[in-house]
């Protein structure tokens, strides 16, 4: 084994490279999300939105907080843009129970930070990436529920989108975010590494007992 794989096969916790990249995406991830949510509700209604955490605590119905506005059209039938404050998690689950959620992340990115750390190695690029991307999605939408007591929402693919045969349902009535969206592209990558990379490690470790 040259110098080259041996640097490869490192655990993440000893390659900078490793770190580089998760640290960054997760940097990066979470100022992005942070930034779409204040330009979303400074310029999707007709005068920006101001989110207080006292109103917010003070009310049942969030709803009462955003003026009422046309969505943003972005990709017609595809994207609209529209403003929603959420006290749940993805999908607007658990509404309510924000302390829960508060607590569930902080401990959703201990373990994620550790599985990096430990569980991976230099060369598994995908899983860093994925792993920065939970940390991003994880840390823009606790930063909201620290600050505001809930969730700025805005994305709404689909919006018009039915399920055939059911009187009109919609398909995606869900708003979310970018962070969102981070967190749902983190576990498909986790997913596709462990179906693409496990299968070839097995390979790899056959093929180096057979050259012992």
């Amino acid at each position: 084994m040259n110098a080259h794989a041996s640097q490869r096969d490192l655990p993440a916790w000893k390659s900078r490279r490793a770190w580089i990249i998760f640290i960054l995406v997760s940097i990066l991830g979470t100022a992005f999300d942070l930034a779409t949510k204040s330009w979303a509700f400074a310029t999707i209604a007709a005068d920006p939105v101001t989110i207080r955490r006292a109103d917010v605590l003070a009310t049942s119905d969030l709803s009462t907080l955003i003026s009422n506005h046309d969505p943003m059209v972005v990709i017609p039938g595809v994207l609209e843009l529209t403003l929603v404050l959420n006290s749940g998690a993805v999908f607007g689950l658990g509404a309510g129970a924000r302390w829960f959620f508060v607590v569930f992340t902080l401990g959703a990115i201990a373990f994620v930070t550790w599985a990096f750390a430990t569980q991976t190695r230099a060369r598994d690029t995908m899983v860093h990436v994925s792993s920065g991307l939970l940390i991003a999605g994880g840390l823009g939408n606790l930063y909201d529920r620290l600050l505001y007591a809930c969730v700025r929402d805005f994305l709404h693919p689909l919006p018009h989108a039915t399920i055939p045969f059911t009187s009109g349902r919609p398909l995606w009535p869900y708003v979310s975010n970018v962070a969102d969206a981070f967190l749902i592209v983190g576990i498909a990558g986790l997913l596709l590494f462990s179906f693409v990379r496990r299968p070839a490690d097995k390979v790899e470790k056959a093929n180096e007992r057979m050259s012992e």
